[in-house]
């Protein structure tokens, strides 16, 4: 069957954006698909139910900066920061965000960033699908170290009816050809629960410590407990 295991097809966004115009406005784009499927809907709920006031949160590969936007509006004196290893990225976010909202964008590798404290809370959106299995238990291991007061991942549930209907929705909305291609490949990379059990076991992250969710339409979200 085509979605039995993970695909491991290259996102075309990833490697044919040739400018940094044609990239923008894919990232764009994305954040409308985002908010057309309610992707930040389950990670404000989950950061809601531990955050009040004045903390720190870190958002690892944070695209478009939709996100911290979205945590912004709920949380006004919230120190925001969004890192991403794709320069252009930065730039699109920091070019997409007031700067009255105070968000910071770093470009680099989160792996390799070094603050002078550790984030209350790290959150991720999108970013799982994109890598290999040992690397996601990796990461799974660093979020558990580095984060203070939690993490939160948020991804796609692979299954074959977003599978068949995002080119679909893709196509009716006009989102970049980039968005189209790539929404169905995310799809088909992403994970279901029992290997996001798998991943957790791996990392050595008990059931007690974290939890896997599925909320519609169609995500998995891990996170803290």
């Amino acid at each position: 069957m085509i979605l039995d295991r993970r695909s491991k097809q290259a996102e075309r966004m990833d490697t044919d954006c040739v400018d940094f115009n044609d990239y923008s406005r894919c990232l764009r784009d994305l954040s409308r698909v985002n908010v057309v499927t309610l992707t930040h809907r389950p990670m404000l709920s989950w950061l809601a139910a531990r955050a009040t006031g004045d903390f720190s949160l870190l958002d690892i590969a944070c695209g478009h900066g939709d996100a911290l936007r979205k945590i912004r509006q709920r949380f006004p004196q919230a120190r925001l920061t969004g890192i991403d290893l794709n320069p252009w990225a930065i730039r699109a976010a920091t070019d997409a965000t007031d700067p009255a909202n105070r968000i910071d964008f770093i470009h680099g590798d989160a792996f390799a960033y070094q603050p002078e404290r550790k984030f209350d809370f790290i959150v991720s959106s999108q970013f799982t699908h994109h890598l290999t299995d040992d690397q996601v238990a990796a990461f799974l291991r660093w979020l558990q170290d580095n984060a203070a007061r939690g993490w939160f991942i948020g991804d796609l549930h692979r299954h074959i009816l977003p599978w068949i209907g995002f080119p679909i929705l893709a196509r009716l909305a006009f989102w970049h050809r980039f968005v189209r291609q790539d929404g169905q490949i995310s799809i088909a990379r992403a994970f279901i629960r029992a290997e996001w059990d798998a991943l957790l076991e791996q990392a050595g992250i008990s059931a007690q410590q974290a939890f896997v969710a599925w909320y519609m339409p169609f995500r998995l979200c891990v996170g803290t407990r």
